[in-house]
């Protein structure tokens, strides 16, 4: 009689998943807390629990800018992946190109101040010569 052994598939630590990707992304437990609404302490809280309902890792998932999949099946290579993948796509929409050259923009800064003391400066000539 052949018999199939089932292999026990690893306990999920959904908890424990979140901090490591929280560490991992550099997010502290005070930015989560305030994203989510919540105190510090419920998030340690949360990051103890075995089990996270879905609809508060899907809100976490956001906050942390990775699937929910991530963190309900952490895989350290993949996860990896899925956060440097996630970061370059958020990097290039952070980049800003500017399209003109400060300094001129200083430059024509600093022309309006000085015409501006100019026109003071012979309004005050005006004044005197009149008295």
């Amino acid at each position: 009689m052949n018999t199939i052994e089932a292999t026990p598939s690893p306990k999920v630590h959904h908890g424990r998943n979140i901090k490591r990707l929280r560490e991992m992304l550099g997010v502290k437990q005070e930015y989560m807390a305030r994203e989510l609404n919540l105190t510090q302490q419920a998030i340690s809280k949360l990051e103890q629990k075995d089990v996270v309902e879905d609809d508060i890792l899907d809100k976490i998932s956001k906050v942390l800018n990775v699937p929910v999949d991530a963190i309900k099946n952490l895989n350290e290579e993949a996860t990896f992946n899925i956060i440097a993948n996630s970061y370059h796509d958020n990097a290039s929409s952070v980049n800003y190109n500017c399209n003109f050259n400060p300094i001129d923009k200083i430059v024509e800064l600093y022309e309006r101040l000085v015409a501006v003391e100019k026109e003071k400066v012979a309004m005050l000539e005006r004044l005197l010569e009149g008295k």
